[in-house]
């Protein structure tokens, strides 16, 4: 047993590494399933999952969505964008794809970047990176978000433009601007990286 271990749970955002071979392969705290019909998050504070809301719609998410530890979408993250934006002030939002579904939130998981949706959010940038498990037999082969299957980026791109919008509303607050591949994807992980540096500190 390794005798570098804590008596204490970690927090999920600011005590585990953010990736064991960045920006390529990154570490993920999973807070939601495809399962879930409520939206968690992680509570900055204490570094436990909250009810963030019931969702008012019957869409689920496509994928398990979760955040990179230690990285948080700042000015660099923004001005990938292209546009005139802040940073959401969140750490980076990731979704992966496996074959074998992962049922169970508040885990960890090593997850290699494929690629990205370029999502603005009632005018934040909201980044969301789209990875896989490098140890997937079906997926665990991809490189390059063009490698998946089309229909997983409209499912993605479905979800993430009306999980927001409620009926009443002229338009969902969120879009999705772009998709980019693995090169765009590794520098807005280091973006979001520098992004976390200068939040803490360091």
């Amino acid at each position: 047993m390794s005798k570098d271990f804590s008596q204490y749970r970690a927090h999920p955002w600011h005590g585990i590494e953010a990736g064991p071979d960045l920006p390529g392969i990154v570490n993920v705290f999973i807070e939601i399933t495809p399962a879930d019909p409520i939206k968690y998050e992680i509570c900055k504070d204490t570094g436990y999952l909250v009810v963030d809301r019931v969702q008012r719609t019957s869409a689920l998410p496509p994928a398990v969505y979760g955040l990179v530890p230690r990285t948080y979408c700042g000015s660099r993250v923004a001005a990938m964008t292209g546009d005139n934006l802040e940073g959401d002030g969140d750490p980076l939002d990731v979704v992966i794809f496996s074959e074998r579904p992962i049922g169970q939130a508040d885990v960890l998981a090593e997850a290699k970047v494929v690629g990205g949706l370029c999502t603005v959010d009632k005018g934040e940038a909201d980044d969301k990176i789209v990875c896989v498990l490098p140890s997937d037999r079906v997926y665990g082969g991809v490189e390059d978000v063009s490698e998946l299957p089309e229909v997983f980026i409209e499912r993605l791109r479905h979800y993430f433009e009306t999980y927001k919008w409620i009926p009443g509303m002229d338009k969902s607050p969120c879009f999705v601007k772009s998709v980019y591949g693995r090169e765009q994807a590794h520098k807005v992980v280091e973006a979001s990286l520098e992004d976390y540096r200068e939040l803490v500190g360091q």
